[in-house]
């Protein structure tokens, strides 16, 4: 069953690279922020499968829970700052 872990765990590990490209080479602050909080997500179920691969699924869950909610607030926030200060959708393409 831990070979399972590993496996989903590496797979999603590649997803994040994914969103981690289109955070950083994003057109649009839009893009980077969507990016941004991909990551964010995706980290947040990699905690819990590293969880279950060392049996402490208890410790790693509430970790989990933390970035979870810090992920969320940065992500709120970093968007209602683009919003007021340069615009989400005045970018030239």
């Amino acid at each position: 069953m831990g070979q399972i872990f590993i496996y989903c765990g590496l797979f999603l590990s590649f997803l994040m690279l994914l969103s981690l490209y289109r955070a950083v080479f994003g057109p649009t602050v839009l893009d980077r922020l969507i990016g941004t909080n991909a990551v964010g997500s995706k980290t947040v179920v990699l905690l819990i499968l590293i969880g279950l691969i060392y049996g402490r699924v208890d410790m790693f869950v509430d970790i989990a829970l933390a970035y979870g909610l810090l992920n969320f607030i940065a992500v709120l926030a970093a968007s209602k700052y683009f919003q007021k200060r340069r615009g989400l959708h005045d970018e030239m393409p």
